[in-house]
């Protein structure tokens, strides 16, 4: 029994003895992701024969676990690899954390100081106080005592005064002094409670070695995002582009001189191919809740943590209107806003990754966050909604207002307007006994107004609206007042995800210089490459839509360069004209950039005064448009600029457009699209007119 006992005695001894904690371990290099990194940390260990058990720790807490690797393991075994939060040990404290604590430290001590200070005046004060009483009651002091004795306590009391005040305002500056401290305590996320990760790796060996263990993992909290300063020193020289990387990471851990590779890859991308099958068609009823599927979306875009305004243009993708009433939305928050008359937007962000733009009767658009400017063409949804107009009025059970702000303009013919009342009538449909409330079927289901006016417009797929016939003939008498159709987006927005980023490629960045890059969120500039970059440059004018003449370069090659979507500084002739995006991912041969608006090129439409304008026929009105745009640049040098302007295009047969002039321009009658390919000389000008009729019943309105 003594022998057994011994045995198990020795057995846990050596067990305890072949489990080393707390192993230390030298961060050697990163390879930066556009969202994530790969760190790559050493450490020499030293093995008996047999199994022992290593740990790793003050490691990050955001650790992907299955990306762990292990190699220079030579003969030896690996058993297990683990990873785990320790939630007791602390993170090493940055010397920029010390330095503010034992400033902290040192301040906390000042106001120990200072509250001994006004201890010791408020006693002497106490002291003073309480031996104000002279003489006796049987002595009467004489005048001279009493003056002696009231300057003295006037003067000291004022001085003790005036002592603690010194000091109280010091304590307030220092305890000022202190929260500020505190502030940038947390934006170092110097939380005493943060943990830490570990790994346990488990070896087993039949000799003793000497190990030199190369140990590499994925962290999320880090990643790094282009961007590019553009500078134009004059026309008709090559352009200058400074190609930079803004690299930031949170992971938990300072990267202290370590070499940094950039990488345009993503790990967190989806890269298994998708397999197609058969499509089968067949016949489905046309009130039932059947959802289109979409092809997962392709995003050129990576998150910019950077971002914190966000402002754009929304407008169509066919004609480039712009779309008033469209919604913008911080995805996972209630962030939101809405576009104004133009089209224009701004949100601040607050705490999520992807703007999401909807609009009735156009595609839900999800991007990431990427650039301060994001301009976004909606795509059509490829099903008309009948032109209704909803009169809406007040509800004492709280309607749902931003589906009526949502509706209202955003389809051709649509109207909400507000009243004292509590019904929705359709235009066109009249009641003998008085209820004008339209039928409302949501998903194939009878429902009330209320449940109507609930609906959130994000999930609406499709509205359409049955009157007269259509809607008595299938719903009989219960859709006499007509019946409002809605298919909501059940299931649109519950897939995983799944992609292909078919235009991301695996350029990886070495960077040369080492780099120290603090765990505090900040980012850190690295210049990856300059370039000098061939480039025809060309004026851009569409005064229809945009008072200002633009400049544009043209770029060919473009993809020797290796460059991301990103947002671009520009600078033109020496001064910094603004910002502009670049997307590299286009399918267009060259490279187009714009370097924002040059005010030495002036470009003004306008109609003559004394043109006739209108005239009546027998039944039709005729509208007779004539524009004259002039040019002029003011520069010492010729330009080379294109010039657009549109003529109108009929969608119904009783609006007619003649009597088209377009003078010397090209003029595509499919589109009505004008261009003048233009060379102005130096400090010259010219003349460019246009004109066309349009011709329509006389009482009726087009969007002229």
């Amino acid at each position: 029994m003594k022998k057994i006992t011994l045995l198990i005695f020795l057995i846990t001894t050596i067990s305890f003895a072949n489990t080393k904690k707390g192993t230390p371990t030298k961060l050697k290099e990163a390879t930066v992701y556009l969202s994530g990194a790969q760190i790559k940390r050493t450490a020499n260990i030293k093995l008996s024969a047999g199994t022992t058990e290593f740990t790793f720790d003050r490691l990050s807490p955001n650790i992907q676990e299955s990306s762990i690797q292990v190699s220079g393991l030579k003969n030896t075994s690996i058993l297990s690899i683990n990873f785990g939060i320790n939630y007791l040990a602390k993170q090493n404290k940055t010397e920029e954390v010390k330095t503010l604590q034992q400033q902290m430290e040192d301040l906390y001590n000042r106001i120990e100081a200072e509250d001994h200070i006004i201890s010791g005046y408020n006693e002497e004060l106490y002291l003073i106080t309480q031996n104000r009483t002279l003489g006796t009651t049987t002595e009467v002091v004489n005048l001279e005592k009493l003056q002696k004795f009231a300057a003295y306590y006037r003067t000291r009391t004022t001085e003790i005064k005036s002592e603690i005040f010194k000091s109280t305002k010091l304590k307030n500056s220092l305890n000022t002094q202190i929260s500020d401290l505190k502030k940038q305590l947390n934006e170092l996320n110097a939380d005493e409670k943060i943990q830490t990760g570990e790994i346990k790796i488990k070896l087993n060996c039949d000799t003793s070695a000497d190990l030199d263990l190369s140990i590499t993992y994925n962290v999320t909290e880090a990643g790094w995002f282009p961007i590019y300063d553009i500078k134009a020193e004059k026309i008709n020289t090559p352009l200058q582009l400074a190609y930079k990387a803004h690299v930031y990471q949170n992971t938990g851990n300072d990267w202290n001189n370590i070499k940094l590779t950039l990488s345009t890859s993503d790990p967190n991308t989806n890269n298994v191919k998708p397999d197609i099958n058969p499509k089968y068609l067949n016949f489905i009823n046309q009130y039932s809740n059947y959802t289109k599927q979409r092809a997962t979306q392709s995003y050129t875009y990576k998150y910019n943590p950077l971002v914190k305004t966000i402002s754009g243009i929304i407008t169509t993708s066919d004609d480039g209107l712009p779309l008033p009433g469209a919604s913008i939305i911080e995805k996972g928050t209630s962030n939101g806003t809405q576009t104004d008359f133009d089209g224009k937007y701004t949100l601040q962000a607050s705490n999520g990754r992807e703007l999401v733009f909807s609009y009735v009767g156009m595609k839900t658009e999800n991007l990431p966050i990427h650039s301060s400017i994001m301009n976004v063409a909606m795509q059509n949804d490829n099903k008309a909604l009948d032109e209704v107009v909803i009169n809406a009025y007040r509800s004492n059970n709280k309607p749902n207002a931003s589906f009526a702000q949502t509706l209202s303009g955003q389809v051709a013919g649509l109207n909400i307007t507000s009243g004292n009342g509590q019904a929705i009538n359709l235009r066109g449909v009249s009641s003998l006994s008085g209820n004008t409330e339209p039928l409302f079927i949501i998903d194939g289901i009878p429902v009330n107004e209320d449940s109507f006016r609930a609906l959130d417009a994000d999930n609406i797929a499709t509205l359409d609206v049955l009157k007269d016939t259509n809607s008595t003939a299938i719903y009989g008498n219960r859709g006499a007042n007509g019946v409002v159709l809605i298919t909501t987006k059940k299931g649109n927005f519950t897939t995983n995800g799944d992609s292909i980023e078919e235009g991301i490629t695996n350029t990886r960045f070495e960077i040369k210089k080492t780099y120290s890059i603090p765990t505090n969120g900040d980012v850190t500039v690295i210049e990856i490459e300059n370039y000098d970059v061939p480039a025809e440059y060309s004026y851009f004018a569409a005064p229809v839509l945009n008072e200002n003449v633009f400049l544009t370069v043209k770029i060919d090659d473009w993809e020797q360069y290796n460059l991301l979507p990103a947002e671009a500084n520009v600078y033109f002739e020496g001064s910094y004209s603004g910002k502009t995006n670049i997307n590299p991912q286009s399918t267009k041969e060259k490279l187009t950039i714009s370097l924002g608006v040059d005010p030495n090129v002036v470009v003004k439409r306008t109609q003559p005064k004394d043109f006739k304008k209108n005239a009546f026929i027998g039944s039709n009105k005729i509208i007779s448009k004539h524009y004259d745009i002039e040019l002029k640049n003011n520069k010492s040098s010729a330009i080379d600029l294109v010039l657009y302007d549109r003529i109108p295009i009929s969608q119904n047969k009783d609006i007619k457009i003649d009597d088209i002039e377009t003078g010397n321009s090209e003029y595509d009658d499919k589109k009505g699209i004008i261009t003048w390919n233009l060379n102005i000389p130096a400090n010259d000008k010219g003349i460019y007119q246009f004109s066309y009729t349009v011709k329509y019943p006389k009482y009726k309105r087009v969007n002229l």
